[in-house]
């Protein structure tokens, strides 16, 4: 498989390149809050733009590549990227909410692009008995990009400064242009920066050259609906209820961590980065425990474990309650790629139509966190919380159906 190491490397890449822009969210969800004054509700409409892609494109992404393969489905989605990331530069100018969320959907609609490829590809790209291993190994760089993206965001997005309402309705109507336009403003270098290294990306791509990958047909082949498939019917609703989860712990985290212990919003980024590096250590440490525990045994653990410390987080006070949530991280890490090889295994030939449906499962990031937001305007960001923890409840749900699995053959060629 060594003609497959640099195929690895290049799909690993993109891991990274779909989570930093995903876990940028969390930064802009109170950045643009302030500066296009906008009520939690509607600031969870920018996890909603950027998670429903997922939902409209997931199966025409998975018809895209039975058409032009794997690497025409990664290069669409790479330009498709890059062009969201430009268009962030003319939303700010216009300072119009609605078009920060087209912006953040085009963006979207590349990621489902890549995440529909890359997701399966890296699972066939060596051996089938280590295809859950390589895949968490792969989300492990999903995971350095969750941490990275929260630390710049803070740092070159964020303000630190926020108005009061009497201090807003106390400024001139001049002034208080001047400072939310100087707040939308920020996104404008970094997003132009994202899109040309993107940009650069799928440049290079198309002039390389990347195996491509057939499905096995034979005794693998099934017949019928995929919907007749149970584990991977169960494993689309529990990959829906646990993005849900996942979307809603990061997204409000800044605004929790002001809520029950008042930490200003460029140290609540700072402590989220290090909340996601757990989150990406996790990764890294769930692979190495799966040589010895199987997938599912472990998922029902790490889901049990989250649903205790987010109940702590909801019923606790100050940094405790912060430190219960960035508890949650760590026990996340797995989740994802191990309900999605749980999920797909078995398929055969069928891989990219039950990968699309996971993908489309991914639509739990943009309902989740509207609910919770709705949650918090009426009651407090805190009480909110209890949301991602019935988001862990159905996943302990499907690793418990998934326990007599001990290990994950994909039966695909390679």
């Amino acid at each position: 498989m060594r003609k497959n190491h640099f195929a690895v490397v290049l799909i690993v890449s993109l891991f990274f390149l779909w989570g930093f822009a995903l876990n940028l969210n969390p930064i802009l969800i109170p950045h643009l809050k302030k500066a296009c004054q906008l009520s939690d509700t509607q600031s969870a409409f920018i996890d909603s733009a950027s998670y429903i892609a997922y939902f409209l494109l997931a199966l025409p992404a998975g018809r895209f590549m039975k058409k032009f393969g794997y690497k025409g489905g990664i290069v669409f989605g790479l330009i498709l990227f890059a062009t969201g990331a430009f268009l962030f530069f003319p939303a700010a100018q216009e300072r119009s909410f609605l078009f920060f969320l087209g912006a953040l959907f085009i963006i979207a609609c590349g990621l489902t692009f890549l995440e529909t490829a890359a997701n399966p590809y890296i699972t066939v790209l060596g051996d089938p008995e280590g295809a859950t291993q390589r895949l968490n190994f792969a989300q492990s760089f999903n995971g350095l990009a969750a941490t990275t993206a929260p630390f710049l965001g803070g740092v070159f997005i964020l303000s630190g400064h926020k108005l009061s309402p009497e201090v807003q309705n106390a400024m001139s109507p001049e002034k208080l242009n001047i400072y939310l336009n100087h707040e939308a403003a920020a996104v404008q270098v970094p997003f132009l920066i994202i899109g040309a290294v993107v940009l650069l990306i799928a440049i290079f791509l198309i002039f390389t050259p990347l195996p491509e990958i057939q499905d096995e047909t034979g005794h693998t082949e099934h017949k019928g609906s995929l919907l007749t498939e149970k584990n991977l019917m169960l494993g689309v609703v529990a990959q829906f209820f646990y993005v849900g989860a996942q979307v809603c712990v990061s997204s409000f985290f800044i605004r929790f961590s002001g809520h029950v212990a008042g930490i200003e919003e460029k140290s609540a980024a700072m402590f989220l980065s290090g909340a996601l590096l757990g989150f990406m250590a996790g990764r890294f440490i769930g692979t190495f425990l799966m040589k010895y525990i199987a997938p599912s045994k472990l998922l029902a653990v790490y889901s049990m474990i989250n649903i205790i410390l987010v109940i702590a987080a909801v019923l606790l006070h100050g940094k405790a309650s912060v430190y219960a949530l960035i508890g949650v991280q760590f026990f996340m890490s797995i989740m994802f790629p191990t309900i999605f090889s749980l999920s797909i295994r078995g398929l055969g030939s069928r891989m990219k139509e039950g990968s699309s449906l996971l993908i489309m499962a991914i639509v739990g990031g943009a309902v989740f966190p509207v609910l919770m937001g709705r949650l918090s305007d009426r009651t407090n960001i805190q009480t909110a919380y209890l949301i991602p923890a019935v988001c862990f409840a159905v996943i302990f749900y499907f690793a418990m159906a998934n326990l007599k699995v001990k290990k994950i053959k994909l039966s695909m060629a390679h």
